[in-house]
């Protein structure tokens, strides 16, 4: 079964970075890379958001609010998403998912998406 595993979540001030990982299992090496990965988040009280996306051909997308300051990425070899936050701010404060669909980006949603991680905290101060 896919598993999908996030790490690297915690505290910092704000102006400060994390970098965040997930790590994938129980995929061929094929499907993973022609799978669409990516990041969303959801704070206490609010719907879950898309934060990131990068499709198998690498390219990246991301909302608004974070663009400039995250960067996904992803090493197939390893199986692995990442996420660099640059300059947080107290309103990145969320719960952090990693999420995987192998029919592509379009389906890579909170309703459609394939598969999720159990989620790793941020927390930024001020």
């Amino acid at each position: 079964q896919v598993q999908l595993v996030e790490s690297g979540g915690g505290s910092v001030q704000a102006g400060g970075s994390l970098r965040l990982s997930c790590a994938a299992s129980g995929y061929a090496y094929t499907t993973y890379r022609s799978s669409c990965m990516g990041w969303f988040r959801q704070a206490p009280g609010k719907e879950r958001e898309g934060v990131a996306t990068i499709s198998s051909g690498d390219i990246t997308s991301y909302a608004d609010s974070v663009k400039g300051r995250f960067t996904a990425s992803r090493d197939n070899s390893e199986r692995t998403l990442y996420l660099l936050m640059d300059s947080l701010k107290p309103e990145d404060t969320a719960m952090y998912y990693c999420a995987a669909d192998i029919r592509g980006c379009t389906y890579l949603t909170p309703l459609l998406s394939q598969y999720w991680g159990q989620g790793t905290q941020v927390t930024v101060s001020s």
